[in-house]
């Protein structure tokens, strides 16, 4: 088409008044072209191109009715630009399909999250030393490629989103699926789950660079914004957050309510320890049930807490101060036993065979999930007659506690596996009420008196 193709002047609705009746084209690039017919009754435009695949033929599109009166933009018709546009848009989605095609099966958002949450599983059993589905599993069947129905659980449909191919993913289809999330899911949750959608997409990507357009990345930066539903959601976890803050007596009440539910419920005192070292380093669930015996140093005063697995290359552990009272409570689970054992265990049970509702102990095992946690909880915050607590309120607590004893920001994140931006941008009012503090140490009577009167400087009083 490149050497045999003659462009007939149909740029201007003037130029095609003089045209009869029959088919001419203008030249998009060496294989392409937009078409205008013209017949007794007006003209049309259509874009042609070649298909380089099997056969090497041609293939066309119609556009839409010429505008033959005049050259501006009127609705239902189009001007030589505007069809020259559209020519361009359709070629160029076309030659996507058939590259996309010739690659092999498409690349669409579904296959992007299996492959990503095959991956997580994978991981998170190999940490448990069993078959467990990952959080991030639950969260894009549920929100983005559906879930079938599972006991009393409903089946879940996917979004549309699930089936855009990526060689075609828009903006838009991001945006778009960001606001059909539902309005009463959390910040947090909503932040997590763009999290994972962006971290499948990118992965896919980094997969299949040489199928996919150089662009994808951006599309999927922009698309996945931070999402906004008129007010600021960091605000409101900040202020969620703020709820949570405790004093050391309340913590004290928690620890105290742990104990007593504990007895009660037979845990052997497991529950209790796990809530003492919660409360005690402020770090996170899924830190402290990965401590080991040899991490408790009771002669350096200190836990060894293993950092979270946020993040890449980070390995090792975060020496953390406690008192002599977490040292002695966890007493029953270091003396006698092996540095590497897991310090943190709880019994597992099994149902026994043709009691229902009798249980029996099975072994020991490390905990695993926060869920775990959260019956007792109940029962913990129940007995506390503090009904809103929620776990993560001791790491709250413990960050508040630090910035409170005026210790440096960049140690208070240290202690707790942060970053500084992280709590400088969360924990904000508590620092400048602190550093108000330490501001109004500073403060000296300036003014001198003279027996309770002022004394005249300068001529005045």
């Amino acid at each position: 088409m490149a050497k045999t193709l003659s462009e007939a002047p149909i740029t201007t609705a003037n130029a095609r008044s003089k045209l009869g009746e029959g088919e001419y084209a203008r030249r998009l690039d060496a294989d392409a072209a937009v078409w205008y017919r013209k017949g007794k009754r007006g003209g049309v435009w259509f874009a042609r191109w070649r298909n380089k695949g099997p056969g090497a033929n041609y293939k066309q599109a119609p556009i839409g009715p010429a505008n033959d009166v005049n050259d501006k933009p009127t609705e239902g018709l189009f001007t030589f630009l505007q069809a020259e546009k559209l020519a361009r848009q359709i070629i160029e989605q076309a030659r996507q399909e058939a590259k996309a095609a010739a690659d092999g099966p498409p690349l669409t958002v579904r296959l992007a999250i299996e492959a990503y949450i095959a991956d997580r599983d994978a991981r998170e059993s190999r940490r448990k030393g069993r078959e467990v589905r990952s959080d991030a599993g639950q969260r894009l069947g549920r929100y983005v490629i559906g879930q079938d129905k599972r006991g009393k659980q409903q089946a879940i449909p996917a979004a549309p989103l699930a089936d855009v191919t990526l060689h075609t993913l828009k903006e838009s289809d991001l945006l778009t699926w960001l606001g059909g999330l539902p309005a009463a899911a959390k910040a947090t949750t909503k932040q997590r789950l763009i999290n994972d959608l962006k971290a499948a997409l990118n992965a896919t990507y980094s997969a299949n660079r040489d199928r996919l357009d150089a662009t994808l990345p951006a599309i999927i930066k922009h698309g996945l914004k931070k999402p906004g539903n008129g007010h600021d959601e960091d605000d409101v976890a900040s202020v969620a957050r703020d709820n949570q803050i405790l004093t050391d007596a309340q913590v004290g009440r928690l620890i105290g309510a742990a104990q007593e539910v504990d007895a009660e419920q037979g845990w052997d005192g497991d529950l209790y320890r796990l809530v003492v070292v919660l409360a005690a380093t402020g770090a996170r669930f899924s830190q402290i049930v990965r401590m080991r015996v040899g991490d408790v140093q009771r002669a350096q005063g200190r836990l060894l807490v293993p950092v979270s697995r946020k993040g890449k290359g980070k390995s090792g552990s975060t020496p953390v101060p406690v008192g002599k009272d977490v040292l002695d409570a966890l007493l029953p689970v270091t003396t006698g036993r092996k540095s590497v054992e897991t310090l943190l265990e709880r019994w597992r049970h099994k149902q026994v065979t043709g009691e229902i509702g009798k249980w029996e102990k099975t072994g020991r095992g490390a905990w695993q999930s926060p869920s775990e946690l959260q019956r007792p909880w109940d029962a913990i915050r129940d007995q506390a007659k503090m009904p809103d607590v929620i776990p993560y309120a001791l790491r709250h607590s413990s960050i508040v506690r630090g910035i409170r004893a005026n210790l440096p920001i960049r140690l208070v994140a240290a202690l707790h596996d942060t970053s500084t931006q992280m709590i400088e941008r969360h924990y904000g009012r508590w620092i400048a009420d602190g550093l108000d503090e330490l501001a109004a140490r500073a403060v000296v009577p300036l003014v001198p008196q003279d027996g309770g009167k002022v004394i005249s400087i300068n001529g005045r009083s």
